[in-house]
Order: C-alpha cells, then sequence, then structure tokens
C-alpha cells in the first residue's frame, strides 16, 4: 500500500513520492514563543508527530525540522507588558512549550532552528529578492514582498490576487506600493530588538523566517510543509512566493499538509472569544495519553469538538486498551494490517 494524504496545494489526496527514495524531508511551522502552548497547537503538532512516526515506521529517513520563532510583534508587545526583557520571555516560554510537548510524548525535531540564529540568511534572502525585482526598500524603511510580481500567488489557498485582502500582523504601511505587499524587513523602532542591516537598523518580518530556516536546513526543494490551518493564508502563502522568487524553482515544497481547528460547543478555539484551554490546564488531572488520544480521535483534517465526555470516553477506551495489553503482551498478535488505516490520509479515528 502507498500512502495518500491530501495536499493544500492542489485540493486533493495525492500518493506520497519522496524527492529522494528512502528520505524524507519535512519543515513545520512551530511555536511563537511569548505564551504557553493551548490545544489548538497540541493538535497540530499532534497531527505532525503521527506523520514523522508513520513513516520512520515505513522505513523513511526522516529529517523533520520545525522552528521557533523568538522574535515577532507579539513577543515584543507581551515582554513589554510582563516588564520582562524579550529573553527572558522567550526562554521561559521555550520551557514551557518543552515541557507540554514532553506531557504528550511528542518526538523531538531533528532540527529545532529559532529564527534570531537566522538574522544573515535573511538579510541575504532580501537582498536577493530586491536584486531580482521582487522587493523594493520603502521611503519609511521597510522593505516589501511585491506580491504581483509573483503571478501564483494565492495558487495554496485557492485566492484570486485581485480579490484578496491584505493579510498582516500590524496595521498597513502606507509606504507600501500596492496594499497586497508584505513586509520582509522592518526599520528599528525604539526599544524594540534590532540588527545591522543594509537598509539600516531592523529586525525581520515574519514570513521571511520561515523561507530561510527550511532553505539552510533542507534545501530549496523539500517534501512536506506543515502547519496549522491558520498559516496557509498568508504566511504559508508568503514563504512559498518569496522562497520560489529567491530561488527562480517551481516548486518550493511538493506536498503542504494543514489540520484542522479544535472547536468548543462547535465555536472555534480562539483568545478572541476566550475559549481557549492550555495543555498546562490538564497536567494535573489528564493523563497525557488520554490528552494524546483525545487530540487523535477525530481526523486531523475534520474539526475537534472538544469536551468532558470527550475525555472519559478516551479515559475509559485507554484503561481497555491496557486491559487487553495485559492479555496480550506475550503474544504475537499484532500485525501491520492494524496500520492500514493510516495509509489513507493518516486516519488515525479509524
Amino acid at each position: 500500500m502507498t500512502l495518500r494524504f491530501y495536499n493544500s496545494l492542489t485540493n486533493q489526496k495525492e500518493d506520497f513520492i519522496p524527492i529522494r527514495e528512502g528520505e524524507v524531508s519535512m519543515y513545520v511551522c512551530g511555536m511563537t514563543v511569548y505564551d504557553s502552548c493551548h490545544l489548538g497547537h497540541a493538535r497540530a503538532m499532534m497531527a505532525f508527530d503521527i506523520l514523522v512516526r508513520y513513516l520512520k515506521n515505513q522505513g523513511y529517513k526522516v529529517k523533520f525540522v520545525r522552528n521557533i520563532t523568538d522574535v515577532d510583534d507579539k513577543i515584543i508587545e507581551r515582554a513589554i507588558k510582563n516588564n520582562e526583557s524579550i529573553g527572558e520571555l522567550t526562554q521561559r516560554t521555550i520551557a514551557s512549550m518543552q515541557e507540554d510537548f514532553s506531557q504528550l510524548g511528542l518526538l523531538l525535531p531533528n532540527t529545532e532552528p529559532r529564527a534570531t540564529d537566522y538574522i544573515p540568511g535573511m538579510i541575504e534572502m532580501i537582498e536577493g529578492l530586491i536584486q531580482k525585482g521582487h522587493a523594493y526598500h520603502s521611503p519609511g524603511g521597510d522593505v516589501f514582498f511585491a506580491v504581483r510580481t509573483f503571478p501564483e500567488y494565492g495558487k495554496l489557498s485557492n485566492k484570486n490576487i485581485d480579490d484578496l485582502n491584505p493579510g498582516a500582523r500590524i496595521a498597513e504601511d502606507d509606504s507600501k506600493k500596492d496594499p497586497l505587499d508584505f513586509v520582509l524587513w522592518k526599520s528599528a523602532k525604539e526599544g524594540e530588538p534590532s540588527w545591522d542591516s543594509p537598509w539600516g537598523q531592523g529586525r525581520p518580518g515574519w514570513h521571511i523566517e520561515c523561507s530561510v530556516m527550511s532553505f539552510e536546513n533542507l534545501g530549496e526543494h523539500f517534501d512536506i510543509h506543515g502547519g496549522g490551518p491558520d498559516l496557509l493564508f498568508p504566511h504559508h502563502e508568503n514563504e512559498i512566493a518569496q522562497s520560489r522568487c529567491v530561488n527562480d524553482t517551481k516548486v518550493f515544497a511538493n506536498y503542504w499538509v494543514h489540520n484542522a481547528f479544535i472547536t468548543m460547543s462547535n465555536e472555534k478555539m480562539a483568545k478572541s472569544t476566550g475559549n481557549i484551554l492550555k495543555i498546562k490546564d490538564f497536567k494535573d488531572n489528564i493523563d497525557g495519553q488520554v490528552l494524546k488520544l483525545a487530540l487523535m480521535s477525530a481526523h486531523y483534517k475534520q474539526p475537534l469538538d472538544w469536551n468532558e465526555k470527550l475525555l472519559e470516553d478516551c479515559k475509559n477506551t485507554i484503561d481497555k486498551w491496557y486491559e487487553v495489553y495485559k492479555v496480550l503482551k506475550d503474544k504475537s498478535v499484532i500485525n501491520e494490517d492494524i496500520l492500514s488505516p493510516l495509509y489513507d490520509d493518516l486516519n488515525t479515528p479509524g
């Protein structure tokens, strides 16, 4: 049997064929470390953990890269609010993240690059985009990617470039040539972290970091790129645009994998509505295996409605499994057929 999973780039299930036989290169967008991880993060990380485990089980040599964003508008705002340095905030939050992932029993990635360690590469990539006419240094001091220089923009998210609304984490800059253009380099503001660059003191925009970290760890073309559903647009769309333009390539990643949201009472879990549950909320009263089973109880592409009954059912299921295991642990009863549902787009409910 051949592994098939849903490719967001083509909007269909496809057979997985790696670039290099027996090897898989995979990049997953990780945490922006300004707060504790919540269940939405846990579901995304669980989906890709299952994918990595499956690929390894099938004999692939997997190079799994998951980044950490440690410089960002939200990080700066939270550090100011907490009256602590950015370094103190990010180190504390990274330690908290690692504790959460350990509770879930997630595999460690082969590489976990931090954005601030890749600033020189980001500057070099931005210079390349400017030289090729895909980016410009604005009168306001920032550097922007010129979206309309990449005609295939919007393909991943199924959006027509002429119908798009600008997506950004901060207010729009009046010095943009086009409202769709997104920032690659931000000029320094007082009290914010900054680095030397050809455009003066500043710091990278959010999107450029993943293009650089994936390039430096996996090359300009790799197998799988994954992330949460909120990253599909504009973050992943922007990654494709800047990466393909700077490297003059037709393909960035072959397969794009996105999980669905967690809901509570059928409403999306979101900080804006206040219905956020953090992984740490369960540490003292829910076993990590129960939490893990609950997260994979629905197909990763389908919404997962979170409630107390779900946790109770998963606890009872695991208790039954352990009773069976006590009886069967010395017998050879498990065969490859048990994993067959995973061939079909990682069907964990099956």
